[in-house]
């Protein structure tokens, strides 16, 4: 039986849960009303950063079961965001030179793009991917 391919991965959670206390696992794994508050709490105060650690294995389970698998990479996506997001690499990544292209000239668009990216980054690659399906 052959099994469905992965979104998300254990190590890069546990990975981003090193700055878990700014909300880095909450929001790779679908989560940003969580990630925000973590953001601006510093992890509920450590509190909330130490719990997440015994989280992740089933925020990576659910993760699996909400997102769809493609040719598109969460990982490289997320990864691709969180370091080069001001330039756009992951609009470019994903297909979408427009907007990679009005990211790379407006710093992400101030900011504000990079927000919304965290936001959605996770529904946006399994649009993208479940149109990928279909074809």
């Amino acid at each position: 039986m052959a099994s469905k391919p992965e979104t998300h991965s254990k190590l890069m959670g546990y990975i981003l849960w090193i700055f878990g206390f700014m909300g880095a696992h909450r929001f790779y794994y679908g989560k940003p009303v969580t990630g925000t508050i973590y953001f601006f709490t510093l992890g509920l105060l450590g509190v909330g950063w130490i719990i997440g650690l015994f989280l992740i294995p089933g925020m990576d389970r659910q993760a699996e079961l909400r997102f769809a698998a493609g040719p598109l990479n969460y990982n490289a996506a997320w990864i691709l965001l969180t370091f080069l997001g001001l330039l756009g690499v992951h609009r470019f990544y994903m297909g979408k030179w427009l907007s990679g292209i009005l990211y790379l000239l407006t710093g992400g668009l101030f900011l504000v793009g990079i927000v919304y990216d965290y936001w959605t980054l996770n529904d946006q690659l399994t649009l993208i991917n479940g149109r990928a399906g279909q074809v």
